[in-house]
C-alpha cells in the first residue's frame, strides 16, 4: 500500500464514521421527541410523565453535545494528521531534546496535554452547565480541578514507567516487541485490578464500611447463597461529586470489595439493593468479568501485532501526515498514529461489543431473579432510570451502537415476563 491510498481510506472512513455517527445522533434526538408526550406503558404506573420528559431533554441534551464534541474531535484529529500538527510537534520536541527516549516521552506527554486541553471545556460545560442543569451536579470546581490534577499526577506516576517499558520493548526487543509489550501490558491491567479498589479509587472518594446491619446481614446472606466473598461493604460518598446512582464491585482475587453509592442506599429499599447487588454478582459468578478481560486481552494482542508491523511502514506515517524517522526513535509517534486511526477503522463494529454486553446483562439479570426477587429487582431499575434520568425510549438502532444495556422497556418487560435472560 502507498500513503496516497491509505490517506483516501483513512478519510473515506472518516468520514463514513462521521456521517453515521451524526445520523444516529439526529435518529436518537428524533426518536426521544417523537415520545416525550407520554411515559410508556411498562412504566406508566411508576414514573411520573415530569419525570419521563427530564429524561427525554436530558439525553437530548447529552446528544447535542455529543455531536459538537464529535466535530471538535474530528477536526483536532485533523489537525494532528492532514494539517501538520504531529509533524510540528515532533519537530519542536526533537529540537529541545534531540532524538532519544526523552524525546519519545515528550512527545506523548505533549500530545495527551493538548488532547486533554481540547476536551476540558467540554468536560467542564457538561459537569457545570448539562449536569447542573438537570439537577445532578453536586461538585465544585474547586473540586473539578483538584480530580483533574490529582488524575494528571496519577496518570504521569503510572502512565510514564509503563510507555518507558513499552519504548523500550519496541526498541529493544526485535520483531517480536509487540509480543514482550502485550504480556508486560496485560500483567499491568492485572495488578490494577487489584490496586484501584485498595489504592487509586481512595485518592478521589471517601469509602466507609457500611454501617447499616440489617442490610448488612441481608447482603451477605445473599453473598453466602451464591458463594461469593468479598473483602468488605463499602459504602461511597458519590453525592460529593454527583445525583447519580450506583453499586459495584472492584478488585480481583482477595481483593473483591462491594461499594455502594450512597445515593443510591438513600432511594433504594434494602430488598431492592439486594437485587441490585445480585444483578452485579450475577456478573461474576457467570464469569463475564473473565470473559471480557479475556476478549480484552485476545485483541490487545491483536492490535499489538497490527502496530509491529505498521510502524515499519513509511505509507502508515506519511499517509497521515508524518515524515517518519525509521531509522531513529519513531516508536512513540508510531503509538499515537495508532491510537488516532484504530478509533475511525473500528467504530462500525461497537454493535458487536453492545450485543455482546447485552447479553451479559439479561444473564445476570436472570441470575438476580433466581437468587432473590423479580419485583424487586424491577421496582429498582425503575427507581434507578428516574432517578438517573434514563430516557425509558432510546432509537433502537443508536442504542445498538452505544448502549451497552439493554433499553429499559426491553428488560423489564423481559424481567415482568419471567424471561430475562
Amino acid at each position: 500500500m502507498n500513503s496516497y491510498v491509505f490517506s483516501l481510506l483513512f478519510i473515506a472512513f472518516l468520514l463514513i464514521t462521521l456521517a453515521v455517527r451524526f445520523w444516529l445522533g439526529s435518529r436518537q434526538i428524533r426518536h426521544i421527541l417523537a415520545h416525550r408526550h407520554a411515559v410508556p406503558s411498562q412504566f406508566a404506573e411508576k414514573i411520573p410523565l415530569a419525570a419521563h420528559q427530564k429524561a427525554a431533554d436530558y439525553t437530548i441534551a447529552k446528544t447535542k453535545l455529543g455531536m459538537v464534541m464529535l466535530v471538535v474531535n474530528t477536526a483536532v484529529l485533523i489537525g494532528f494528521t492532514f494539517f501538520g500538527g504531529l509533524q510540528w510537534l515532533s519537530v519542536t520536541m526533537l529540537d529541545l531534546s534531540g532524538p532519544g527516549m526523552t524525546y519519545q516521552i515528550g512527545l506523548l506527554a505533549a500530545f495527551a496535554l493538548i488532547s486533554g486541553l481540547a476536551d476540558l471545556p467540554f468536560n467542564y460545560y457538561s459537569q457545570f452547565g448539562l449536569e447542573e442543569k438537570f439537577g445532578f451536579n453536586k461538585m465544585t470546581p474547586a473540586l473539578f480541578f483538584t480530580d483533574m490534577v490529582k488524575g494528571v499526577l496519577l496518570g504521569a506516576a503510572i502512565g510514564l514507567p509503563l510507555v518507558w517499558v513499552i519504548l523500550t520493548l519496541m526498541d529493544k526487543a526485535g520483531d517480536f516487541w509487540w509480543l514482550y509489550a502485550w504480556l508486560v501490558w496485560s500483567g499491568f491491567q492485572l495488578l490494577m485490578l487489584v490496586l484501584y479498589p485498595t489504592v487509586i479509587a481512595p485518592l478521589f472518594n471517601k469509602f466507609t464500611p457500611l454501617q447499616d446491619d440489617s442490610l448488612r446481614a441481608r447482603i451477605e446472606n445473599l453473598m453466602h447463597r451464591v458463594g461469593f466473598a468479598s473483602k468488605g461493604l463499602f459504602v461511597m460518598d458519590g453525592s460529593k461529586r454527583s445525583a447519580h446512582g450506583n453499586a459495584y464491585f472492584s478488585g480481583y482475587g482477595a481483593a473483591k470489595r462491594i461499594v455502594f453509592f450512597d445515593t443510591l442506599l438513600s432511594r433504594l429499599a434494602p430488598q431492592e439493593v439486594e437485587a441490585v447487588l445480585a444483578h452485579e454478582l450475577g456478573h461474576f459468578k457467570m464469569k463475564h468479568i473473565v470473559k471480557r478481560i479475556a476478549v480484552i486481552f485476545a485483541l490487545s494482542l491483536a492490535f499489538l501485532a497490527l502496530l509491529g508491523y505498521l510502524k515499519t511502514q513509511v505509507w502508515f506515517y506519511t499517509g497521515l501526515g508524518v515524515d517518519p524517522m525509521l531509522g531513529a526513535s519513531n516508536d512513540a509517534m508510531a503509538l499515537i498514529l495508532f491510537a488516532l486511526a484504530l478509533p475511525v477503522f473500528t467504530f462500525l463494529l461497537s454493535p458487536l461489543s453492545s450485543l455482546s454486553s447485552r447479553k451479559h446483562e439479561f444473564e445476570a439479570d436472570a441470575f438476580a431473579v433466581k437468587h432473590t426477587s423479580g419485583p424487586d429487582l424491577v421496582s429498582a431499575l425503575v427507581k434507578l432510570y428516574e432517578d438517573n434520568a434514563s430516557t425509558l425510549t432510546p432509537d433502537p438502532l443508536h442504542s445498538a451502537f452505544y448502549d451497552s444495556h439493554p433499553p429499559a422497556a426491553l428488560r423489564i418487560e423481559r424481567l415482568l415476563a419471567g424471561r430475562p435472560a
